[in-house]
């Protein structure tokens, strides 16, 4: 008999996982059109939130019949390979074409055998304590670390009867459901304090062609920026510095998060733009537009990527966190069109073209009645997001606890 890491109720038993299920059962001999059409399951068609398969393809037969994962339905898929194992792409196979199909080679395939249903086996695999367990046994290497097929056959599940099972699935999917739709309530929520901001920083600022307000006058965003240098940090191979790219800048907050330290020997190619304290970062590649940091002190002197637009302000007549913010709403971006983008393999616009967005200018007096507005509703908003992501949390903690007690007989 098979122990297990705690004692189950009378009539449960433990068993391997592959005692309850064959684990990737050999495709049979298979006689079907070869235009005829098939579900296909790639990786990304299994939503890893809800646990489902959320956008199937249809293929014609004899593009999938050789080279990839064979499953029925009732089959229970589950992704073998970082991070979608981690992350929890697991699925059960359900209204699949002729009663079968065909799916990314990275799915490992659970049919149920008489004493399961599909559905007890898929929420288990489902508990972040089995994905731990899984990501211990990771074979191969980093990046291409899968789950070999001796784990799930080796790990032990509890067995209630039949029965048992359908009740406390159904039990399950009742208690879980209430989770999603607080979930669903939360994501509206963040969603609705993105909106705020948006619509705060459309309502700050006027859009080119409208009347500006008393002591406002639109000007060229040129205009107010002071001249920018750059510099060639591979001239000295081994002097340090701090470069920041596309990928530096976290836009939800406006800010540069994850610069990289290099030697001036690894030195990329785009790395030659000059950045002080209080400049503007503005992303001119596509779809990167909307990428907008301020610089602070801390890497004052550094390098930016050739990638961004540095708008440095002259502080005689604009405040670099009016620009930030002018820059963060829609404004700019709204006046770089398609047409403005250059390259073939970065499509991008240039400087010239940033320079010459129109903007409204007020008076430095009111700019900075308008930053510190725009800086207290931001940290509201943050607070907000933060209270949100602690309720997220705990649902999640709430999901699996609900999924601890059904294997331990306590629902």
């Amino acid at each position: 008999m098979t122990e297990g890491p705690y004692k189950l109720p009378e009539s449960w038993r433990w068993v391997r996982l592959g005692e309850a299920c064959e684990i990737n059962p050999r495709r049979p001999r298979l006689y079907v059109d070869p235009n005829e059409p098939t579900t296909f399951v790639p990786m990304t068609a299994v939503d890893d939130q809800a646990g489902t398969i959320a956008t199937p393809e249809v293929r014609p037969f004899k593009q999938v019949q050789k080279g990839y994962t064979y499953f029925e339905e009732g089959d229970v898929l589950f992704a073998k390979i970082t991070p979608c194992m981690e992350n929890g792409k697991a699925a059960i196979v359900r209204g699949s074409l002729n009663g079968f199909g065909f799916g990314s080679t990275e799915f490992h395939v659970l049919r149920p055998g008489g004493s399961v249903i599909p559905e007890w086996i898929w929420l288990f695999i489902r508990q972040e304590r089995f994905r731990k367990a899984a990501k211990d046994s990771f074979r191969g290497g980093v990046g291409q670390q899968r789950v070999p097929k001796k784990f799930l056959q080796q790990h032990p599940i509890p067995l209630p009867p039949i029965e048992e099972q359908r009740r406390i699935v159904a039990r399950v999917e009742e208690l879980i459901e209430r989770v999603r739709e607080a979930k669903r309530l939360r994501q509206q929520a963040k969603e609705d304090a993105e909106r705020l901001w948006q619509s705060t920083l459309a309502e700050t600022f006027p859009r080119p062609g409208a009347e500006p307000p008393p002591g406002w006058r639109w000007v060229r965003l040129g205009e107010v920026c002071l001249p920018t240098e750059r510099r060639d940090p591979t001239k000295d191979s081994s002097a340090p510095f701090i470069y920041v790219d596309i990928s530096a800048v976290d836009n939800a907050e406006g800010k540069i998060v994850s610069p990289r330290e290099l030697l001036g020997q690894d030195a990329p190619s785009r790395a030659r733009k000059v950045i002080h304290s209080g400049d503007v970062i503005f992303a001119t590649t596509r779809p990167y537009l909307k990428k907008v940091a301020i610089v602070g002190p801390e890497i004052d002197g550094q390098i930016c990527s050739t990638g961004f637009c540095v708008l440095r302000a002259n502080r005689r007549v604009v405040e670099p966190g009016f620009l930030f913010y002018l820059c963060r709403s829609d404004l700019v971006v709204a006046q770089l069109s398609d047409n403005n983008m250059r390259g073939a393999s970065y499509p991008a616009v240039t400087d010239r073209d940033v320079y010459e967005a129109l903007i409204p200018l007020p008076p430095l007096d009111e700019q900075r009645r308008i930053v510190a507005h725009l800086e207290a509703l931001r940290e509201k908003i943050k607070i907000l997001k933060e209270i949100q992501a602690t309720t997220d949390a705990e649902l999640q903690r709430l999901e699996q606890a609900i999924l601890d007690s059904a294997f331990r007989g306590e629902l």
